[in-house]
């Protein structure tokens, strides 16, 4: 009777038994995590990697050794046990546990290592408050043994073996590329390795594979994919990590219809094999354009049942100061309508305006229907007329709530202030929770398509690439931009009026549930083609050259047309786990301060080691 974790201190995996397997003797190992001493008899419950087993010692069955050294067990000791699998006494199962049906009763007991006072606990109630997570990072692998978490990576070892499997099946090729590369620009900063036999010059480490997967394409692979590690020395957010895992794919001689049956099937996959969830597909599509005129966001998450509405012709002209401020002006008046939403309490809706605020406003307006009428922010601006209006407009009924922010918002000419899409996209997430118009059941996929080539960085007055630089432009903003870059960098006027004609790049997202999963695109496959994209970013030949040339030179040699996807390979696995933070789904992540807690990475480096390596330390600046 043994099984795949059968060793020499074991023949079975203490969380694999089960009723079938009563009467069998076994040799069980791992760590104690609970110990009930009852008097006369003593309960263990015995964990490993499988789950959770209980042990009994009873005089009845245990020699007087080994009972009393089950009596002197502490949490977290290693340890072996011999018994014999029985059922539990009717009654006495625990429902809780996969082999909550049997015990083991313990013949003999062999202690392997003892666990020392413990910094954090690894047993917690159900409802028990976990430590603060920074003091759980130190302590990372105590954590690690709590078998939620250990359930977490387990899923993520599901996953990749679905991804693998899929990709694989589609005729991919698993590739893996270099961790020394080249320094390019694609939004963040590099991490940056000093070369030792090379003094004064560096590598970086990979943002992602981009330019080495578009490569293996000029290289005639067909179909390469990676689970890749990315790394990128980015501002520090909340649930951001430094160092990141992608499902990296590309393929030749596609266009967005191949990646996106490709994407589909993949996902599908992973779903099925590690949720049991049969996926709908195709995924629906929609334009970057559609997505912010009705959701405000390139993200939006289809389970809430809300749409923007726009209704700036029908309040422009009412007796309220900041909606006649509109006239004239690219500012509009939009808003949602939030059924059953009048049940608000003031409480309620004065937490809209920090709600708001979050998303870039000042603030928000509301107005409630009730069966007489209109009341709250702006409602006695509305005489009878423009209130029908405003009723027909908006879709209000008697017992709803009208949530509108008013300004600047994308794609509605020369913004003069912030734009305030993300505001009214952060009301929509915020009331379609609160009023239980999420529907949790649901899994809602979504293609985002058509992002704009380039957006404006107004600070340093120039054009930057909104996706990544080597998206494929759509036909005619091809013809605009070659046109444009003729003569060189386009001036500032010029290269504001490219931004303006909103011109659609062939890139693509995948969203699910309201989170970007995926990002890929067409990827641009003509020289010419692409030194226009980047002279018009400001990037002429030369600079081209040095950062780019290489790709630059593969497509002279006969480049096919190529697509791919990344997907977030850990944002992934949190939503499948159903995880709070991208930090439970890695086995060693950093803190919020980029740091490797439990060995205290970055730390210095002696000054001898930092001369091997041609660098030397300044101290930083004062202030």
């Amino acid at each position: 009777m043994t099984d795949q974790f059968a060793t020499a201190y074991r023949t079975r995996a203490a969380g694999s038994l089960r009723a079938a397997d009563a009467g069998n003797p076994v040799t069980v190992a791992g760590w104690v995590h609970r110990r009930r001493d009852l008097g006369g008899i003593v309960f263990l419950d015995l964990r490993d990697r499988e789950g959770i087993v209980q042990v009994s010692f009873d005089p009845a069955w245990t020699p007087a050794d080994a009972l009393a050294e089950a009596r002197r067990l502490g949490p977290e000791d290693v340890v072996q046990v011999e018994g014999t699998i029985f059922p539990r006494i009717h009654g006495q199962h625990n429902d809780a546990l996969a082999t909550g049906e049997v015990e083991v009763r313990g013949t003999a007991l062999r202690v392997l290592t003892r666990a020392e006072p413990l910094p954090i606990q690894v047993d917690y109630a159900a409802d028990e408050e976990l430590p603060a997570e920074e003091l759980r990072l130190r302590y990372r692998y105590l954590d690690l043994r709590r078998p939620a978490l250990q359930r977490n990576l387990v899923i993520r070892h599901e996953a990749a073996l679905a991804t693998r499997a899929y990709l694989s099946g589609q005729g991919f090729l698993e590739i893996e590329t270099p961790l020394l590369t080249k320094p390019t620009p694609e939004g963040a900063r590099d991490f940056l390795v000093p070369s030792r036999v090379h003094p004064g010059e560096f590598y970086a480490l990979p943002q992602s594979p981009q330019i080495y997967k578009q490569l293996l394409m000029v290289s005639g692979y067909d179909r390469y994919f990676q689970i890749a590690k990315c790394l990128r020395d980015e501002d520090l957010r909340a649930d951001r990590q430094p160092e990141f895992t992608q499902i990296d794919a590309e393929m030749a001689f596609v266009d967005e219809e191949d990646v996106f049956r490709v994407g589909e099937g993949l996902m599908a996959a992973v779903f099925a094999a590690v949720a049991g969830v049969e996926l709908e597909t195709p995924f629906p599509r929609m334009t970057y354009a559609e997505a912010m005129r009705r959701y405000g966001t390139d993200k939006p998450d289809l389970r809430i049942p809300l749409e923007i509405v726009d209704v700036t012709e029908v309040l422009r002209g009412a007796d309220f100061r900041i909606f006649q401020a509109t006239e004239g002006t690219p500012q509009r008046i939009r808003g949602l309508r939030i059924p059953g939403g009048a049940r608000l309490s003031r409480k309620e809706l004065d937490e809209l305006q920090e709600v708001a605020r979050r998303g870039g406003a000042a603030g928000a307006l509301w107005v409630k229907r009730g069966d007489d009428g209109l009341s709250g922010q702006f409602a006695k601006a509305l005489d009878e007329g423009r209130a029908n209006a405003f009723y027909e407009a908006s879709g209000v009924e008697a017992g709803d709530l009208f949530v509108a922010v008013v300004g600047h918002f994308r794609g509605e000419g020369e913004a003069a202030g912030p734009e305030l899409d993300g505001a009214l996209d952060e009301l929509r997430r915020h009331l379609g929770r609160k009023l239980g118009l999420l529907d949790e059941s649901r899994h809602a996929w979504l293609w985002v398509t058509e992002f704009p080539v380039f957006d404006w960085d107004a600070e340093h007055g120039r054009l930057v690439y909104a996706h990544n630089p080597f998206s494929m432009p759509a036909d005619d903003a091809v013809q605009a931009i070659v046109a444009a870059t003729a003569d060189g960098t386009p001036s500032g006027d010029a290269a504001r009026e490219l931004y303006r004609m909103g011109l659609r790049s062939r890139a693509y997202d995948a969203v699910y549930n309201g989170n970007e999963l995926a990002s890929g695109s067409v990827r641009i496959h003509v020289p010419e083609v692409q030194q226009a994209v980047f002279t018009a970013m400001g990037i002429g030949p030369d600079e081209a050259q040095a950062k780019f040339g290489f790709l630059l030179e593969a497509y002279r040699f006969g480049a096919p047309p190529h697509a791919g996807f990344a997907f977030g390979f850990d944002r992934l696995v949190m939503l499948l786990a159903g995880a709070q933070s991208l930090r439970d789904v890695v086995a060693f992540p950093k803190t919020t301060s980029a740091r490797a807690a439990f060995e205290n990475a970055p730390t210095a480096i002696a000054d001898e080691q930092l001369a091997e390596v041609h660098v030397r330390v300044r101290e930083p600046a004062a202030g």
